[in-house]
C-alpha cells in the first residue's frame, strides 16, 4: 500500500519504544494469541490488510496503462510488483498461522471493491492522487491500530506499510502538472477531499462489518483505543492528510 514514510506526512504513531509497550502490545504472537477474540481480530485485519494490497496491485498495473511516458509506465509496474510482494507476505503470514487467506480477506472484497468503483480514478493524475492521498488515508488508520497489537503482527503491518516510491513520485508529478497548467489544482483538490471522506468512511465500514474487530479497537482486547483516543487518533489523521495535500501543492 503506498504511503509516505517521512515524518511530516505520517501520523505520530509507531514512535513507541519497544520499553514503552505495555499489554497486548509488549507480547509477541505466541503469547497474545492464547486469546480467541484477539486471534480472530488479527486474522481480520491481516485479510483486510491483504485485499488491499491485492487491490492496491491490480491499481497500480491498471494506472499504468494511462502513463503518459514508458519511463512513468516502467515506474508504475515496478511499484505494482512490490504492492504484490507485500501481498505475499501478508497471505504468508496468515498461512502460518492456520488462517485460509482467501476466507480471511473474503469479508473485506466487497466493500474494498465498491471504494474503488465510487473512487474510480478519470485520468492520470486522479490516479496519482488516489494513490497518494487515500490510500495513505487507509495506511495511517492501520498504523494506529497497529500501535496496540502484538509485537510480531505490529512488525508485519508496518513492514507492509511501507512506501513503494510511490510518494515521491506522485508529488512530482502532480506539482509539475499544476505548474504547468495552474487550473488543475482546483480539480484535483476537490478530488483529494472525496476521497478524504469517502476513505474515512471506508475505514469505519470495515471495522463496524467486523464483531472482534471492532471489539479489539474499541478496549475489548490489546488495549483498544477510548472515545478520547479516537478522537485523537481522527485528528492526527487528518492532519497528515493536510501536510499531504500541501506536498502536493493543494488546497486542504
Amino acid at each position: 500500500m503506498e504511503t509516505p514514510d517521512t515524518p511530516e506526512n505520517a501520523t505520530e504513531t509507531g514512535t513507541t519504544t519497544a520499553g514503552e509497550h505495555t499489554g497486548i502490545a509488549a507480547q509477541d504472537w505466541a503469547h497474545a494469541s492464547a486469546d480467541p477474540q484477539y486471534r480472530a481480530a488479527v486474522v481480520d485485519l491481516l485479510g483486510a490488510l491483504a485485499y488491499g494490497e491485492l487491490a492496491a496491485f491490480e491499481r497500480l498495473a491498471e494506472d499504468a496503462k494511462l502513463a503518459p511516458s514508458l519511463d512513468d509506465k516502467a515506474a508504475l509496474a515496478k511499484m505494482a510488483a512490490a504492492e504484490f510482494q507485500h501481498f505475499q507476505r501478508l497471505r504468508d503470514r496468515l498461512e502460518a498461522i492456520d488462517a485460509p487467506p482467501t476466507a480471511a480477506m473474503e469479508p473485506f472484497a466487497a466493500a474494498l471493491d465498491e471504494f474503488h468503483r465510487q473512487t474510480a480514478p478519470s485520468d492520470w493524475l486522479e490516479g496519482l492522487v488516489k494513490a497518494y492521498v487515500g490510500d495513505s488515508i487507509a495506511s495511517d488508520f492501520y498504523r494506529e491500530v497497529a500501535a496496540r497489537l502484538d509485537s510480531d503482527t505490529r512488525a508485519l503491518v508496518l513492514t507492509v506499510l511501507d512506501d513503494t516510491g510511490h510518494a515521491s513520485f506522485a508529488v512530482e508529478k502532480v506539482r509539475a502538472a499544476i505548474e504547468a497548467e495552474p487550473r488543475v489544482g482546483g480539480r484535483l483538490a476537490l478530488w483529494a477531499r472525496r476521497l478524504m471522506g469517502e476513505a474515512l468512511s471506508q475505514a469505519q465500514r470495515v471495522v463496524a462489518d467486523r464483531d472482534a474487530l471492532s471489539t479489539m479497537l474499541v478496549g475489548g482486547v490489546a488495549d483498544g483505543f477510548d472515545l478520547a483516543e479516537v478522537g485523537k487518533m481522527f485528528s492526527r489523521i487528518t492532519e497528515a492528510h493536510t501536510k499531504r495535500m500541501a506536498a502536493l501543492g493543494l488546497a486542504a
